[in-house]
């Protein structure tokens, strides 16, 4: 049997200055909406956890649990997380995390956003072929979802519209 990665990295290039990619990352509320998890009120601060009710169709009963790693403006903000952790019968609270990076540069009339999650190879074997597919697939369809609420952003922007969608 062929062993599972222990990372994999996904690029896309936004049509978006950096400024308003990195609002769309590390303002918590925005995240909330792209990604699918009620995080009103909240904070993205290095070293401490943050929670919030994912809002995801058909994953409503997770609780998204992260520790923010670090923030660095424009450049990088990255997070620990159980991946895949989806059963509601089962305490992920103490197997190792995996990291998620997001890491930013300028490119062309946009920027370049990089999403990496490694640490799969410390996950208990039972799960692992799961959360490194699972999560590998999710991270294309959350990149397109903020590609999605990038766009919109933009067009209420221009419209005198707020940056909330």
């Amino acid at each position: 049997m062929k062993p599972v990665p222990n990372s994999f990295e996904r690029k896309i290039t936004l049509k978006a200055s950096r400024s308003h990619v990195w609002r769309a990352l590390v303002d918590a509320e925005a995240f909330g909406q792209w990604f699918g998890v009620a995080l009103e009120g909240r904070r993205f601060i290095a070293g401490e956890w943050t929670q919030g009710q994912v809002t995801y169709p058909g994953y409503e009963h997770v609780l998204w649990n992260v520790l923010i790693e670090r923030v660095e403006p424009q450049q990088l903000f990255s997070f620990r997380w159980h991946p895949y952790a989806v059963n509601p019968k089962i305490d992920y609270s103490q197997e190792p995390t995996t990291l998620v990076k997001f890491e930013l540069q300028d490119f062309e009339d946009g920027t370049l956003l990089k999403v990496s999650e490694s640490g799969f190879a410390h996950i208990p074997d039972i799960r692992q072929k799961e959360a490194y597919y699972m999560d590998s697939r999710g991270w294309e369809e959350q990149l397109s979802r903020l590609e999605q609420f990038l766009a919109e952003s933009a067009r209420a922007r221009e419209s005198g519209g707020a940056w909330r969608t």
